[in-house]
């Protein structure tokens, strides 16, 4: 309890997290934001990494006057960050998947389910993958899914490349261009609570149509 506490505070004050990092340790900052991005599209077990709001902060600081923070590269590092992570998770999911069709006794391991999330992936998949981007926790099991699914790999390589090109452009160029602006420096917390929000709205609108169709 005390943990999530812990992370809950850093999500939410995650602009003055990072900028004391900057203070301290400069040009590494660059390798943590890339861990983190990374680790939270690649690997299943870190799905609670703050992606949404590591963006719109580091989009932020790289804004404000005096920064060695430099927002093209801070794209470019991210941009790679996010579509490595997302192409080892694939793999991850593509390698497992014959181990999935000799278990036909485990739900998640089911035959019958892999070959519908393979269909669905066939016929959906372009979609899912641009939309799980912007979805927390979601957004790190959708290409794991992919993978289990056999879905096509140019395929998925062509959305992945597309899907994060559109996710860190948009909350780092978000950052960039509002995070400076005083009102924002000082309802920090608040604009994270939008974010998330906004984030989790496209999947809260599915769940109340998928309950009344």
């Amino acid at each position: 309890m005390i943990a999530f506490s812990q992370l809950f505070d850093v999500i939410l004050h995650i602009d003055v997290y990072l900028n004391t990092f900057l203070s301290t340790y400069g040009f590494w900052t660059y390798a943590v934001l890339v861990a983190v991005i990374f680790c939270e599209t690649g690997l299943i077990v870190t799905p609670f990494l703050p992606g949404d709001s590591l963006l719109f902060a580091a989009g932020s600081l790289a804004a404000q006057p005096g920064n060695p923070l430099d927002i093209i590269l801070l794209f470019g590092l991210l941009w790679l960050a996010s579509v490595l992570g997302n192409q080892l998770n694939y793999s991850i999911g593509k390698a497992i998947g014959p181990r999935v069709f000799n278990a036909e006794h485990s739900w998640l391991l089911n035959k019958k389910h892999l070959q519908e999330t393979h269909a669905f992936y066939e016929k959906h998949g372009g979609k899912t993958i641009i939309l799980a981007r912007f979805l927390p926790i979601i957004r790190t099991f959708a290409p794991f899914i992919a993978g289990i699914g056999a879905m096509n790999w140019r395929a998925f390589t062509s959305y992945n490349l597309v899907s994060a090109t559109l996710w860190v452009a948009s909350l780092l160029g978000l950052g960039y261009c509002l995070g400076a602006l005083p009102l924002v420096k000082t309802h920090f917390s608040v604009i994270v609570y939008a974010i998330i929000a906004v984030s989790l709205l496209p999947a809260i609108v599915a769940g109340i149509r998928a309950r009344w169709d």
